[in-house]
């Protein structure tokens, strides 16, 4: 959690004060870390994960207010194949962030479309699934400032010339 803490603490440095912060959510370190590091330098953040449909673990538990598992998710996301919560990140989360969304495996595919060829930005699925939930428009961000954490490049060569091919 420490660790992946400092994506948000950068941002932050970098970007200035946010009302809102969107990151992925596999396991739950990154989501964790980042909502410790963003709630202690902006208190009023609103802190969202995210993650796939399929692989909605998070969704689930937050809902259920404890860790639910799932089965083995099928999903474009690798890094969201986990079948339940961490028991460290679950409570963190919990606590600090303020919702969990999903999104479909298309829209992840269109956020990574729109990052290679408009941002110019090879981001592997996972960490395209942020952008893919700003892009559905299903939250009412006008006005707001908005950061996004991007984590990984590691995608699949046949998977990216699906996404940019015909």
């Amino acid at each position: 959690m420490a660790g992946q803490g400092t994506a948000a603490l950068e941002l932050l440095e970098d970007a200035g004060p946010l009302d809102w912060l969107l990151a992925p959510v596999g396991g739950g370190g990154l989501l964790s870390g980042s909502s410790i590091a963003a709630c202690a330098l902006a208190p009023e953040i609103r802190i969202v994960g995210v993650e796939t449909e399929t692989s909605n673990d998070w969704q689930q538990s937050w809902r259920a207010g404890e860790r639910v598992r799932i089965p083995p998710p099928d999903t474009i996301a690798d890094g969201m194949r986990t079948q339940q919560p961490g028991v460290l990140t679950f409570p963190v989360v919990r606590q600090l962030a303020h919702a969990i969304h999903t999104v479909s495996d298309q829209e992840v595919k269109t956020a990574m479309r729109f990052l290679l060829l408009r941002m110019k930005l090879l981001v592997e699925p996972t960490g395209a699934v942020p952008v893919a939930l700003l892009l559905s428009g299903r939250l009412d961000l006008k006005g707001q400032r908005v950061g996004v954490i991007l984590s990984g490049g590691n995608a699949d060569p046949s998977l990216i010339a699906e996404i940019v091919g015909p």
